[in-house]
């Protein structure tokens, strides 16, 4: 499945101008044989837009999701986007969350960002509850998670035991942490046997230096794609072929000894 990583952070604040970026790489995306398209954390909205979040913060079904949808089906490939999720139009609830939509523009899946990040996010966000978002997306087990998660192991291979065949990390990976991207991000894939795209912002936003570096990482540890520090879209492939015989090579999966492990938990 051809996929494609927007790596740009878009015009902070601005969520209509945000969705024409977004339909204009859609566009992009689709002439180059694309079936998924990917975007950063926030990218509906921005990441560093302070106490805008709340204001910009919208349901999971709510207009800009529509506006995805629309560009989804129009191009005919699924979209994963980040954007801030009202969950409660009636309370303050308000969660960073990722949702994933299919080709002909229904909502296949939505995650609440489990691990918050740095005191920005943990004042403007409620923590998500779910371990693990999946859905089916032209024959691969498509997983969620955004930025911080994939740094915890526990986390990444709970997703491999439920059978994630690609995790997609919609990203706002920061200075000085780059080697997040470099390296942690190859080793999570191969550890757990699966593909992992990494789409990260670009640029300063506030007191943030977004580092770029977004990749789509293969279950063999080697990025397919690497994106520099500038706005870019990334193609690349993720083969289930591929896949098969890497996880038939590496049982890391298969040779766990979970009764020793007791104490993780």
């Amino acid at each position: 499945m051809r996929t494609a990583l927007l790596q740009s952070s878009g015009r902070p604040g601005s969520v209509a101008a945000n969705l024409r970026v977004l339909d204009e790489a859609a566009e992009r995306a689709a002439a180059a044989g694309a079936e998924l398209l990917a975007v950063p954390e926030l990218f509906l909205t921005g990441y560093a837009i302070g106490d805008d979040v709340a204001r910009l913060a919208e349901p999971a079904d709510g207009e800009s999701a529509d506006a995805v949808a629309e560009t989804a089906s129009r191009y005919g490939l699924a979209i994963a986007y980040g954007y801030p999720e009202r969950a409660d139009e009636d309370g303050p609830t308000v969660h960073n969350s990722a949702q994933l939509i299919s080709a002909d523009g229904s909502r296949l899946a939505n995650h609440r960002k489990t691990h918050l990040y740095g005191r920005f996010e943990r004042d403007h966000f409620t923590p998500g509850e779910q371990s693990v978002t999946q859905a089916e997306l032209n024959g691969l087990r498509v997983g969620l998670m955004i930025c911080y998660e994939v740094e915890f192991p526990e986390y990444v291979r709970a997703h491999a035991l439920a059978g994630t065949d690609l995790l997609l990390v919609p990203t706002a990976q920061m200075h000085p942490f780059q080697f997040v991207a470099e390296s942690v991000v190859p080793v999570r894939a191969f550890e757990n046997q699966m593909y992992v795209a990494y789409v990260n912002r670009t640029g300063v936003e506030g007191e943030f230096d977004f580092v770029g570096l977004s990749a789509l990482a293969g279950p063999d540890g080697v990025a397919r794609a690497r994106a520099g520090r500038a706005a870019e879209l990334l193609l690349a492939d993720v083969d289930p072929a591929f896949l098969a015989a890497s996880r038939e090579a590496n049982p890391y999966l298969t040779d766990r000894r979970p009764g020793l492990y007791r104490s993780l938990v």
